[in-house]
């Protein structure tokens, strides 16, 4: 009987779907499985048939093959990306030199930082939705389009790093240094990391185990003992590829930290003063570099000293410029296009003073840094006026306001008239500025001993010069790259007693490094940000770190520890639920047998007994024509049944139906005569058949109805051995009642 559902109980389960988000009504998990679906494979319809197969993969050989390339292009994508994070202190020097090439000024590095962005988004989000496919246990089949977008991946970033390789070394140097300060937290993310890992990793394993041993359970000693190469094989060599691997490197991780050295671990009182900063070009984040704005700037913003590129004019005037031509700051284009190419040097200083050297900063496609805070109304205009000053302008400035004073002084071009005796021009240029001598930071080495000779008061300082020849040229003063220094030597310069400015430090934790180097200091662009850094950031202690290991240690192990029981146990469970399904279908299948024998025998068990009938034989079946009794045909064949004393059979319970004993049954004999006559029509076959299976009935012979028992009370008699007579009188006479069956619908249809 159906269950009666109250209407009022309808309306509410109405009411409580009704107020469901409209989320639960949208998505589904089978709205889930076809968007991961038509991401993956571009197929929106989705096929409950299409389901990974049991066993130790999950797709094609051909998908196989493929994903190690979608490995390979995530892996390249990722370390791309990050060194590209990493090396963000060079964005503008990148840009400069795009510039020099292309003439246009564009962000550019952070265009190529948007593309490898895209680049690892893309190869992950495949990974993350072929391991959702796999988890959901649908096979494997990436769309071709995916597949040639991935190789793509693999070319752009193979070619990006060949340029980084071979144009761009120090990109490398500078993701070394990232990764000496960044080390102890990557070490920490990437347990972290691991432990999540390690989800996915036990469930294939535990999967793998749980495969294993039902192929063992299923197969035979010979199959174990005597083939090598069996899938057992192949399961537990995938096992060991695929949790040895995480293993060891979990393994590794745990031991790193006894082979890492970070100086940023260190004690609080071994941390060295914090860094001067000297202004490069002035602070060109908040005016017109080597601008006389851009050095008011440096100096509010408490700059030890200000740093400058100088070059000479073709009539001898020392004058402040960074590229050795006018085009990027300057107004050159607008004046004389023709010259904009030309030398600075070549230029006079009546020309070169016309020029407007702060127009270009406050264009919003021109800012030299993407990173720059908008101007106030009042640094905009002035700006916009600022001109090319002079060396002497800029001495004055420092002398003012006792800033050190630092300089590059570039080599003016041939055919100059000052090619040999610029280093002269320039020292005569600062003494009559009656600047103190020893603000003077001199760089060139170009005519040293000219420059000791005449102004014995100017600091001498060196490149990354050895130490002998500092030592030889009485110089304790160094001004080096930043990705150089900590390469070449870094210790043996400080226990030399050596004054170390590195150049050039934009970000914080290049700062921060420096910091815990105990570098004396630093050449930057972004002074406004670092001046606010009142401790070094990824500073801590040997003890802290040593606590932070252990206990990240202890933590992860205890998860992936408790996250392999768990897969284990739930395969452990799901086997025993299958063993005991197993044996509780053993148990139950003999009354299973007997409930479908009773089912099945209500039309096909012989009769109980045999009652007398009103109808007869004749009417139903006329006799058949003669010729086809004489001449049956050499495909037919007679059966001359064994005479029986047509006593009514007892009906028989019986589990399995039994063949007749090969005694009990008379051999076919095929008719004698044979003559090529017409192929008989179906009646007659159909006549003929019937005198076969029926030979000891007659035409006048009355046939008696057939009592079925009723099956509440079939089960009620006790089974019966029966002789073999007794089963070929069952099977001839189930024959027959399937024959006059078939006859009467045959009838029926006429």
């Amino acid at each position: 009987m159906f269950r009666k559902v109250h209407r009022s109980q309808a309306t509410r389960q109405k009411r409580r779907q009704k107020c469901l988000p409209w989320t639960v009504h949208i998505c589904s998990h089978q709205c889930f499985v076809t968007y991961v679906t038509g991401l993956y494979s571009c197929r929106w319809k989705t096929k409950p048939e299409r389901k990974a197969r049991c066993g130790p993969c999950c797709c094609s050989w051909k998908e196989q093959l493929f994903y190690p390339f979608l490995v390979i292009s995530s892996c390249l994508s990722v370390v791309l990306l990050f060194v590209w994070i990493e090396t963000s202190n060079e964005y503008f020097g990148f840009d400069w030199v795009v510039y020099l090439g292309t003439g246009f000024w564009f962000f550019w590095s952070l265009l190529l930082l948007s593309l490898f962005g895209i680049l690892t988004a893309y190869s992950s989000l495949l990974l993350v939705l072929g391991f959702l496919l796999i988890w959901e246990g649908n096979e494997l089949h990436l769309h071709w389009c995916h597949k040639i977008l991935t190789l793509l991946v693999i070319v752009v970033c193979t070619f990006f790093m060949l340029i980084l390789s071979i144009y761009w070394k120090d990109r490398w140097l500078t993701f070394g240094l990232s990764l000496k300060i960044f080390a102890p937290y990557i070490h920490l993310s990437s347990i972290t990391v691991m432990v999540i890992l390690s989800w996915p990793v036990a469930f294939y394993l535990m999967h793998l185990e749980h495969e294993a041993r039902m192929r063992r359970h299923k197969m035979t000693w010979y199959e174990r003992r005597v083939k090598k190469f069996s899938i057992l094989t192949k399961l537990r060599a995938i096992q060991v590829a695929v949790g040895l691997p995480f293993f060891i490197i979990t393994l590794y991780l745990y031991l790193v930290p006894l082979g890492t050295y970070s100086p940023c671990i260190q004690e609080k009182d071994k941390l060295g003063p914090r860094p001067d900063f000297f202004g490069h070009r002035g602070a060109p984040m908040l005016g017109p570099e080597n601008t006389m704005m851009s050095f008011e700037k440096a100096v509010e913003n408490g700059v030890f000293g200000l740093e400058t590129d100088v070059y000479l004019s073709y009539d001898e005037v020392p004058f402040l410029m960074h590229d050795n031509d006018l085009r990027r700051t300057t107004n050159i284009k607008e004046v004389m296009p023709n010259a904009s190419l030309t030398p600075a040097a070549f230029f006079t200083w009546d020309f070169l003073s016309t020029l407007n050297a702060g127009k270009w900063f406050v264009q919003s496609q021109s800012k030299p840094f993407y990173n720059m805070k908008p101007l106030s109304k009042a640094d905009r205009e002035k700006a916009r006026h600022q001109m090319i000053p002079k060396l002497s302008d800029l001495l004055e400035l420092a002398q003012k306001e006792k800033k050190f004073v630092i300089f590059d002084l570039n080599t003016p071009p041939p055919k100059h008239p000052l090619r040999n005796t610029f280093v002269r021009q320039v020292v005569r240029v600062i003494l009559e500025s009656k600047i103190e001598q020893h603000l003077i930071y001199w760089l060139t080495a170009f005519d040293r001993h000219f420059v000791k000779l005449k102004a014995p008061g100017f600091q001498q300082v060196g490149r990354l010069y050895s130490i002998e020849r500092l030592t030889k040229e009485n110089i304790t003063k160094i001004n080096v790259d930043y990705k150089r220094l900590f390469y070449s030597g870094l210790r043996d310069y400080k226990a030399a007693n050596i004054n170390i400015n590195v150049y050039i430090v934009n970000e914080p934790w290049l700062y921060s490094l420096a910091w815990c180097s105990r570098i004396h200091s630093v050449t930057t662009d972004n002074i406004k940000l670092l001046r606010k850094i009142k401790h070094p950031y990824f500073f801590m202690t040997p003890s802290y770190y040593m606590f932070m290991w252990l206990l990240t240690d202890v933590v992860s192990a205890v998860f992936i520890v408790a996250i392999f029981y768990f897969h284990w146990w739930r395969e452990k469970k799901k086997e025993k639920a299958l063993e005991s399904t197993s044996s509780q279908d053993t148990e139950i299948l003999p009354k299973g047998k007997s409930k479908n024998r009773e089912a099945t025998n209500l039309s096909i068990e012989p009769p109980a007994r045999i009652l007398e009938s009103p109808w007869t034989l004749k009417p139903l079946y006329p006799a058949l024509p003669t010729s086809i009794k004489k001449h049956p045909g050499p495909r037919q064949f007679l059966v001359a049944p064994k005479k029986t004393d047509g006593k009514p059979e007892p009906v028989k319970e019986t589990t399995k139906p039994e063949m007749p004993a090969k005694d009990n049954v008379r051999q076919l004999i095929p008719s004698e005569a044979f003559e090529p006559i017409k192929t008989p029509t179906w009646k007659a076959t159909r006549e003929a058949t019937l005198q076969t299976v029926l030979p000891a009935s007659k035409a006048n012979e009355p046939i008696s109805s057939i009592q079925v028992p009723h099956p509440e009370t079939q089960h009620k008699r006790m089974p019966t051995i029966e002789s073999p007579e007794e089963s070929s009188l069952k099977m001839v006479s189930s024959t027959s009642h399937i024959s006059l069956s078939s006859f009467r619908l045959s009838s029926e249809k006429k």
